[in-house]
């Protein structure tokens, strides 16, 4: 069950002013949770971030709203006036979070290996292996079933979902969360043909994975992501990069500091990603290439070759009907036909313009 926090501690908190309304200028009143503007009841805080919800100020049933300065005066009910209203909401979510953590300490069915380092104030829930040589940070909170395997080393205030696994040598910084059944430092696809001698079919030599996982501070991964251990250097992802669930991070990729990456993206192996770059879901991002500061990458488009400049990018086509769609698909096919047509009529053109000049001479 969640406490209950009064409207001046929590605008202490967030660093808001509280404007109060109905003869409660103390802020002495009480909220239970946080809500949308017509969601909210008269126990909870609602927030306007976006514009375009301005109109529902009016209506609204909230206790207290996080709002800008620029329509505070708008705001017919507590105003918790913040240069951030977006920011303030997420921050205050964590306060009233539900989350069931485990105790303090190890749990006994938890299997240590030898030479580990427990930090202070770390919680190692029930079925968390560890093995040895892993050197795991203050606070740290890893849930059930996680595998750490030797050598690891996780920062202070570390979160390891359920089910989750670091191979050997990977290094997580401070305040990294990894959501459950997600896989760090997994082996990359790395394989040298070859043919055999006695068949001559294809057949596929392992690369041994060398490198490692290196992984910075408050960065976020979701649920059932996989990130492959580098072939020789390691896999690097920077400070305050934000990942999605379902993604694919091949070996020895680089994505830079601050990025947010959505669900379904595919990075193929060596690609660098800039820093602060948007990532839409599903987009996929081919080997060997680079992706410039700042890029924004729309959902479902194929980055084939580097990005030099920042800016939005985009491939594919937006939903038609099913009927349209086809009849398109045809004439995508027809494209190369058409263009060799439309050049053969610019040639008869020219040379016909060519013959009327000559003639008028």
């Amino acid at each position: 069950m969640t406490a209950n926090y009064s409207l001046k501690s929590i605008a202490a908190h967030l660093g808001a002013e509280l404007r109060c309304v109905g003869g409660d200028e103390l802020g002495n009143k009480e909220a239970s949770g946080v809500a949308t503007l017509m969601g909210a009841n008269n126990s909870q805080i609602a927030f306007l971030a976006n514009p375009r919800y301005r109109a529902q100020l009016a209506d609204t049933k909230a206790l207290a709203v996080i709002a800008s300065e620029a329509v505070s005066a708008d705001v017919p009910v507590h105003c918790l006036v913040h240069s951030e209203p977006y920011r303030a909401y997420a921050e205050l979510t964590q306060l009233f979070e539900q989350r069931p953590s485990p105790a303090e300490g190890v749990h006994p069915s938890a299997c240590i290996g030898e030479h580990v380092v427990i930090g202070e104030g770390a919680k190692i829930a029930a079925g968390v292996v560890i093995h040895d040589h892993v050197v795991i940070g203050c606070n740290a909170e890893i849930l059930a079933n996680a595998v750490i395997e030797s050598g690891s080393t996780l920062g202070d205030e570390v979160f390891i979902g359920a089910h989750v696994t670091l191979a050997h040598g990977v290094t997580l910084g401070n305040q990294v969360r990894i959501q459950a059944g997600t896989v760090v430092g997994s082996e990359g696809f790395g394989y040298a043909p070859f043919r055999d001698a006695s068949d001559g079919g294809v057949r596929w030599q392992r690369i041994a994975q060398l490198g490692s996982v290196v992984i910075g501070n408050r960065v976020e991964i979701g649920a059932n992501t996989s990130i492959d251990r580098g072939a020789l250097d390691n896999t690097i992802i920077e400070d305050d990069v934000i990942i999605d669930n379902q993604v694919q991070v091949a070996h020895n990729v680089k994505i830079g500091r601050g990025t947010a990456i959505a669900g379904c993206v595919g990075i193929a192996g060596s690609a660098t990603i800039g820093r602060e770059c948007s990532i839409g879901g599903g987009a996929g991002i081919a080997g060997h290439l680079t992706i410039a500061d700042g890029t924004t990458v729309l959902g479902m488009t194929l980055i084939n070759r580097s990005v030099n400049k920042a800016g939005v990018y985009a491939s594919g086509t937006g939903m038609q009907e099913a009927a349209t769609w086809r009849k398109s698909a045809v004439r995508f096919t027809q494209l190369e036909q058409l263009n060799k047509r439309v050049k053969a009529l610019e040639q008869q053109l020219e040379n016909k313009t060519g013959l009327d000049n000559s003639n008028s001479t």
